[in-house]
């Protein structure tokens, strides 16, 4: 048989199967599910961090940021309500309403509010502890302490304060944190944010809290000082809120009968939100925050000449020189004397001119010259030459530190820089008239931040947004566009002016938009930047009101 005439035909090949098209649609579709389930399971996962499965997920990528600690002029935007004003938000919301507040609440603190939507809640007003307990593991915050508290002024609302804090910490809070004593919480000193809110079947309301600023607490009648710190990690399982249905309950029979044995030994007890009077009265004892002591730099003192040594050395003043005022001298000085000079001791009764007063001899011991005055001149007058050199010798003298003079100007009050944040008062100038300076923007902060003031003048313009508003100060943020969002332009949402206001001003309300154009700038103090890039501009308000 010739093969060649076949070449084409395969008589011995495996015949060819069918495609199962069916089979790849299965698969690909299966693909496609577990695609769209991944994708849906991150939004689930990223944008709910506040369920305990999806905290857990978090936790081990490595996703969730410890709760960090806030300072007074850097914490979120918010309001402070009453105890009232948080009864009537909450109580009116129904139950999924209720659910979803919580749920935004808790997703805030464990994002360090970061993406907060609205203001953050903050809670004022004075609340009497009914129990305190420490916390443990199978608690939602794992250290520390919490305190039921109840509204002196209104009987509705119960509140759970949160003092997270090391284990070490929580003998001493124990001995603090007793029943009967008041917590003031106020908005110049406090900010203890609600972070879950609970109806009760009675119809009040419970509200969980925990202070964004972890400071020292104290007592106003005790010792004793105890410093909170914010929560390594949180345990959601254990679920809101902290102290439960029946714990709660056992809390308030042990109350009821504390507050029946205290009116049988010292009369009727106040009800709580039904006082006699309009206003609560005063707390015999009250838990108050304390803020923590700065450090200060001691100034560098010269080291204190021996007695071996020269204190000084007259250096003539060559012929057609100026001092450091550009004065000359009416007369040559006198010629240095082998004799030890005389040292000029600083006194309380200061006076403009450097005078040397020598005082006169007694046989029983050596003259010694002495001198009450003040340096105000890099040079001083002739007539302090003159007193010097009559002074007999000194046969002892102390060594005293010198300290080096400094040319003072005539007016010192419209030259001197607005360095020292917090004063209560300083020169204002109108519109336009003052003094000259660099102006800037706030997209010119960081190149402050790196060159420093360098000694000058600088002006700050823009369009800022009051978020805080104090008796004698403000936090604005610069109000950046939309476009400016997106691609990143300008100082952005992290940055924040601290501004100060003199005596007799009024800080703008919160909420409100400021515009500070060339001719009515705020002069800068000083620019800090933090460990997370957040800029803090110190300036102070120099523009008489219009």
């Amino acid at each position: 048989m010739d093969y060649g005439a076949f070449r084409y035909e395969e008589p011995y090949s495996r015949p060819r199967g069918r495609i199962n098209y069916f089979a790849w649609t299965v698969a690909i579709l299966l693909l496609t599910g577990v695609t769209l389930a991944a994708w849906l399971g991150s939004f689930y996962i990223f944008d709910q961090p506040e369920r305990p499965d999806s905290y857990k997920i978090l936790q081990r990528l490595h996703k969730i940021e410890q709760p960090k600690r806030f300072e007074l002029t850097a914490a979120p935007a918010g309001e402070f309500l009453t105890a009232k004003q948080l009864y009537d938000r909450y109580v009116g919301m129904g139950a999924a309403e209720l659910a979803k507040a919580n749920s935004e609440l808790a997703r805030n603190y464990i994002r360090n509010y970061q993406q907060v939507r609205g203001l953050v809640p903050y809670v004022v007003g004075r609340y009497a502890i009914m129990s305190a307990r420490e916390l443990g593991p199978n608690d939602l915050f794992t250290s520390g302490m919490v305190a039921l508290a109840n509204a002196v002024d209104s009987g509705e609302l119960l509140m759970e304060h949160l003092y997270p804090a090391n284990p070490e910490i929580v003998p001493l809070m124990k001995q603090t944190l007793n029943v009967g004593l008041e917590i003031k919480l106020e908005r110049t000193h406090d900010l203890s944010a609600v972070i879950h809110a609970e109806r009760l079947l009675d119809g009040r309301v419970m509200i969980t809290t925990v202070p964004l600023l972890y400071g020292s607490y104290t007592v106003t009648r005790g010792l004793g000082t105890f410093r909170l710190e914010p929560p390594p990690i949180l345990n959601l399982i254990a679920g809101w809120p902290l102290l439960k249905a029946q714990e709660r309950a056992a809390i308030e029979q042990r109350y009821a009968d504390y507050r029946q044995k205290i009116a049988a030994n010292q009369g009727p007890v106040p009800i709580p939100g039904l006082s006699p009077s309009a206003t609560p009265p005063a707390a015999e004892n009250e838990l108050v925050r304390v803020e923590q002591a700065q450090p200060v730099e001691a100034p560098a003192v010269p080291p204190i000449p021996s007695k071996s040594q020269k204190l000084a050395k007259a250096t003539p003043v060559p012929k057609g020189g100026k001092l450091a005022k550009k004065q000359k001298l009416e007369s040559p000085p006198p010629v240095a004397t082998p004799a030890k000079p005389v040292i000029a001791q600083k006194s309380p009764g200061a006076t403009s001119t450097p005078l040397a007063v020598a005082s006169a001899p007694t046989p029983p011991k050596p003259p010694v010259a002495t001198a009450t005055a003040t340096i105000v001149a890099a040079v001083p007058s002739p007539s302090a030459f003159v007193a010097a050199s009559q002074a007999p010798v000194v046969a002892s003298v102390t060594p005293v530190p010198v300290l080096p003079a400094l040319p003072v100007p005539a007016d010192a009050s419209g030259v001197a820089l607005a360095s020292n944040v917090g004063g209560g008062s300083w020169k204002t100038f109108p519109a336009g008239k003052m003094p000259l300076g660099r102006l800037i923007g706030t997209g010119d902060l960081r190149d402050v931040v790196e060159h420093g003031l360098a000694g000058e003048r600088v002006y700050l313009k823009g369009q800022f947004v009051v978020n805080f508003s104090d008796a004698n100060r403000a936090v604005l943020r610069p109000r950046t566009k939309l476009t400016d969002k997106v691609l990143h332009f300008g100082a952005g949402s992290s940055t924040r002016i601290i501004v100060e206001f003199p005596a007799g001003y009024t800080p703008p309300q919160q909420g409100t938009v400021v515009n500070r154009d060339e001719m009515r700038p705020y002069e800068i103090t000083e620019v800090r930047k933090q460990e997370d890039g957040q800029l803090n501009v110190f300036v102070r308000e120099i523009m008489q009101p219009n």
